[in-house]
Formats: C-alpha cells, sequence, structure tokens
C-alpha cells in the first residue's frame, strides 16, 4: 500500500514504561549491565577515552543506536562509547538519581525533557551552551520544542534526543460507514466531541476515541494543547500558582462530554496497550497519538487518514515530548569526549537515520529537508503531517515541580472521565495540589 515498509515497532509511549519494575532495583543496587563510567579518567594508556552511555531504550531503538555508535568509533578512533544502564527510559530518573548520590554516574544519559529539571539540579550536568552555540547546525534551526526542552533557565543543560507531536488518527472504513467526511485541519474540539459520538456503536462494541485513564503522563499531555490554546499555561507568570485556574475546567469539558456521550475508550493500565489494541483491531474510529504508533498501525492494515489536533480557536496546536541526551562530568577528557559524541549525533546525517530507524521526528529543518527523511514521509501515510506540526508545537516548561503539577492534573482528568467528578470540582482539587508543590522551596 506504501511506497516504504518499515518494521513494527513497540509504541513509544508504551516501551518506555514498562521499565517500572527495574526502577527499584536499581535506585538500590545500581546492578545494571556495564559499570558506571563515575570512576577513573576513562583515558587508556593508548590515548583511547571510555564513555559510558545508559541509552534507556528497547530493542528496535538499541540496535538503531548501537548502529550510530559503530560509525561514531569508526570516524574517531580514539573515543570509545560503551552503551548500557539496564533500565528502560521510564527508571533512568531513578537511576541516575541514585547513581548521583553514589558518586558513579555514567557521561550521558537517556533523560524525559519533563525529568530534565530536576537532574539537572545537579553539579554533574554539564552546561552545553558553548557546544550547541558552535555546532555545524545552527541552534536556531532545531524545531522550538526540541530547544526549549532542554533549556533550563537560559541555558542548554542536555541535547535534544527525541521529538513527536500528538496528531489524531482516524480509521477511514469506520468513517465511510458512519457516512461521515473525514475531518480537515482547523476542526474544533466541539466537532471532535460530536464526531466521537457519531462513530460510537455502543451495541457492536465500537467507541469513537479512547483515552489513558491511569492519571499518568500519557493521561495528561493530551490536555496541555487545550489549555495553551485557550490561552492558559502550566504554571502562571509569578511561578507560584498553576496558570490554567479557568482554562483547565473548560478543556475538562472536552473530557467530561466524551464520557458523557459513552464514545470513548477508558485505558485503565499503564502505557496505553489496550487503548491502541482497540484502534488496531478496528473498534475505534479515532486516536490521539504520536508518530511512534504508525508502523504498528499499518501492520494491523489499518486504512488510516492523519489530521491535526483539534483546536477551541481554529488556529494549529499541538504538544511535542522531546526527550534528551544528559551529559554528565567526569572530568574534563571524557566530558570533551561526551560532547563530541552528542554532538555528531544530533547533525542531521546521524538525526535522519535516528528517526527512521528509532521512530522519531527529525530534530532540525536540515534533517527534515534531507533526501531520506522526505523519502520516508513520502512512502508513509500521515507522517509529513506530524512533521508539519512541529511548527506549532508546544513544550510542557522545564520546571522541578511539574511531575506534581501532572500528577494532580491527571488525578483531575481521571476523575472527569470517570464521572466521579465535575469540571470544575476536579480543577478544584487538582489547583490545590498542584500550587501547594509550586511553593515549595526547590
Amino acid at each position: 500500500m506504501h511506497a516504504v515498509t518499515r518494521s513494527a515497532q513497540p509504541a513509544r509511549r508504551d516501551v518506555l514504561r514498562v521499565g517500572a519494575g527495574l526502577a527499584t532495583a536499581a535506585a538500590a543496587g545500581l546492578t545494571a549491565s556495564g559499570c558506571a563510567a563515575g570512576s577513573g579518567d576513562g583515558v587508556g594508556a593508548d590515548g583511547t577515552v571510555t564513555i559510558e552511555m545508559w541509552h534507556g531504550q528497547t530493542d528496535t531503538g538499541k540496535k538503531a543506536l548501537e548502529s550510530l555508535v559503530a560509525a561514531f568509533m569508526r570516524g574517531h578512533p580514539r573515543i570509545r562509547v560503551a552503551l548500557g544502564g539496564g533500565v528502560l527510559a521510564d527508571a533512568m530518573l531513578q537511576k541516575v538519581t541514585a547513581a548521583l548520590a553514589a558518586g558513579s554516574y555514567p557521561d550521558i544519559a537517556y533523560i524525559f525533557g519533563s525529568d530534565l529539571a530536576s537532574v539537572a539540579r545537579s553539579p554533574q550536568v554539564v552546561d552545553l551552551t558553548d557546544m550547541v552555540g558552535q555546532a555545524l547546525t545552527p541552534w536556531t534551526e532545531y524545531w522550538a520544542p526540541a530547544r526549549q526542552a532542554v533549556t533550563v533557565n537560559g541555558r542548554v543543560r542536555a541535547a535534544p534526543a527525541l521529538l513527536d507531536s500528538l496528531a489524531v488518527v482516524c480509521n477511514k472504513r469506520l468513517f465511510r460507514q458512519a457516512g461521515l467526511p473525514l475531518p480537515e485541519a482547523g476542526w474544533r474540539w466541539d466537532d471532535f466531541v460530536a464526531t466521537a459520538k457519531a462513530l460510537t456503536d455502543a451495541d457492536g462494541g465500537r467507541f469513537g476515541t479512547g483515552w489513558p485513564g491511569v492519571g499518568d503522563e500519557d493521561t495528561v499531555w493530551r490536555v496541555w494543547p487545550m489549555i495553551w490554546d485557550l490561552g492558559g499555561d502550566v504554571v502562571a507568570d509569578d511561578g507560584k500558582h498553576i496558570g490554567f485556574g479557568d482554562t483547565g475546567s473548560r478543556a475538562l469539558e472536552v473530557v467530561a462530554a466524551l464520557a458523557r456521550d459513552k464514545s470513548v475508550y477508558v485505558d485503565p493500565k499503564p502505557g496505553s496497550e489496550q487503548m491502541y489494541q482497540v484502534f488496531m483491531s478496528g473498534r475505534m474510529g479515532m486516536a490521539v497519538t504520536g508518530p511512534w504508533q504508525l508502523p504498528d498501525i499499518r501492520q494491523a492494515k489499518i486504512d488510516y487518514h492523519v489530521v491535526p489536533l483539534p483546536s477551541f480557536s481554529g488556529r494549529p496546536m499541538t504538544i511535542s515530548g522531546p526527550d534528551t541526551w544528559t551529559v554528565f562530568d567526569n572530568g574534563a577528557a571524557r566530558q570533551r569526549a561526551a560532547k563530541t559524541f552528542v554532538s555528531w549525533l544530533m547533525q542531521p546525517a546521524q538525526d535522519v537515520r535516528w528517526d527512521i530507524d528509532a521512530g522519531s521526528l527529525p530534530l532540525s529543518r536540515r534533517t527534515r529537508d534531507l533526501h531520506d527523511w522526505r523519502h520516508e514521509e513520502g512512502g508513509t501515510e500521515g507522517l509529513g503531517v506530524f512533521t508539519k506540526t512541529l511548527d506549532s508545537a508546544r513544550v510542557r516548561p522545564v520546571h522541578a515541580a511539574y511531575p506534581q503539577i501532572s500528577q494532580a492534573l491527571g488525578q483531575a482528568v481521571v476523575a472527569v472521565l470517570l464521572g466521579r467528578s465535575s469540571p470544575a470540582q476536579a480543577l478544584r482539587a487538582c489547583a490545590a495540589d498542584a500550587n501547594a508543590a509550586l511553593l515549595i522551596p526547590r
């Protein structure tokens, strides 16, 4: 059906949570494959510098990274990159935190963008502002979400590692059966709610759409584009209160409408695996998801259509959830080697290989313009929609209190999804907890 076929990959937001069971062991004992590189200067007798990278990837991402590392070491024979870590990305924060406390940490680690503010409080995190300022690709050529996600208090504290965005994937067969036109860019959230209701067939076990119902970040980050579109923000300008006291209730009204119409499948398990299974079995009309899900959708032979997220205003709005390569200080030689590697990894020739093989979007406009990426877009239905949304994508703030704010909003979304609370009641409870978190000195 498509000019280019890609091997099926685990959904990114699923696999990034698989390692949660490893977190306790990691924090307690740091028993990962390969020792942390925190001890010794890493310089061999022949002048070769060895750096340790805790990559956090599943098999697909690890294979792509191994290929890139091999290519890097062929071109940089005096630098050896050892891949290790022993945990997936969702357990990395706990492992790195424990490693920093123990004084035995890697040179590079894969850190979620939402966790960077917490990690960057450590003096061992290397400031990369000068590095990106001198890179071959100008810093301004990177998409705004990639730049914003690694910037803390005006300084670049990590290198962008992975970029994505949210859009809506529609099952064209179900739209035809319901006699509905496929949505187009510029549609509104009221259209989304009405379309979900029209696609729903309770007797036939068919849902208009789905929503993660655990209260985790997967639940929450679908709400932020609505809040931003309405003029709200995660944190208010004073830094002491949430910035969505009013707009959050309006956003939750969309969730409440879906729940009232019984047009939303609420996934009760972490990772959203069941929600995506419902979509790929042909029993869900629309899925709000990212480009990481396209390989599985194609493998399921779903005839699909991708459209940007709806909005309240008609203006384009979506969210991107970039992740990072964070560099740690293990001495001058290893720091230089680590910066050399991540700077190389960010460049378009390497970035495009990582994007295609591991399921990311281009970090920079220069990568987007490469023939290999254009070929990938041309052979993957809807992939270009996700890339284009980066023009209007926003990111969650790199703020130390963000995890607590997210948890409070996640509980509010679940309360509304399950009919346990009205949007206004749920938002009041959210505000109480989130505002308390913002008052904690950090």
